[in-house]
């Protein structure tokens, strides 16, 4: 990965495309609309007007997440709260030569022969038979 300005991006080989991603606070309340009573439907209505503004900025929704945060809560204790997050990204380019440089390995046609050295000749079972009777022979 490479950072670009505050916001991470992910260089890939070459046709892939790099993006640019944010990361903001979900909602945490609903808005207010005409004709909209329940409190689950302002709260649709909050995130709907949300991820609209940014998919007008360019931004395309990947995913939200709910992600542990540790804040501290009083002298010496902390506490570890759940935050929800939206996720976004934005093409930024497509990956280029000189970006996705990537080398790839040379395999070169060998013959295994180079690289192992040959068995010595098989030794047949009768010669170690009568290797083994002339030695008791001159015990």
């Amino acid at each position: 990965m490479r950072l670009l300005g505050s916001n991470r991006v992910m260089s890939c080989n070459k046709g892939y495309k790099v993006y640019e991603y944010k990361v903001i606070s979900a909602p945490r309340k609903g808005l207010k609309a005409k004709g909209i009573k329940s409190h689950e439907d302002r709260f649709a209505n909050s995130l709907q007007e949300l991820m609209n503004s940014k998919a007008h900025e360019g931004w395309e929704f990947v995913r939200a997440e709910t992600l542990p945060s540790e804040e501290r809560s009083g002298f010496r204790s902390t506490n570890v709260v759940y935050r929800s997050v939206l996720i976004f990204r934005k093409k930024v380019q497509e990956a280029t030569e000189e970006f996705a440089h990537t080398p790839q390995p040379v395999w070169e046609d060998t013959a295994p022969s180079q690289f192992f050295e040959p068995l010595p000749e098989p030794v047949e079972a009768e010669s170690l038979d009568d290797d083994q009777d002339s030695s008791k022979a001159n015990a």
